[in-house]
């Protein structure tokens, strides 16, 4: 069984994956949004396509982190 400082621990790392993951991706969303602005596009290209890089990469560090070599 853990202890309780194991599992203070972990419940910090998930806090901080998350409050990433949602910073990353509203930064994502705003670089994206304001690339198309400037390039005048009409479709939201980069809207989609930075915040998907994203989840991609933080799903990638999670697999890296979780792994057990």
């Amino acid at each position: 069984m853990k202890t309780p400082q194991k599992n203070k621990n972990l419940l910090y790392e998930y806090a901080a994956f998350g409050s990433e993951l949602i910073i990353m991706l509203a930064i994502a969303v705003y670089v994206g949004w304001w690339i198309d602005n400037r390039l005048h596009v009409k479709i939201p290209l980069l809207v989609w396509i930075l915040p998907l890089l994203v989840i991609i990469a933080l799903i990638v560090k999670v697999i890296k982190d979780t792994s057990k070599e």
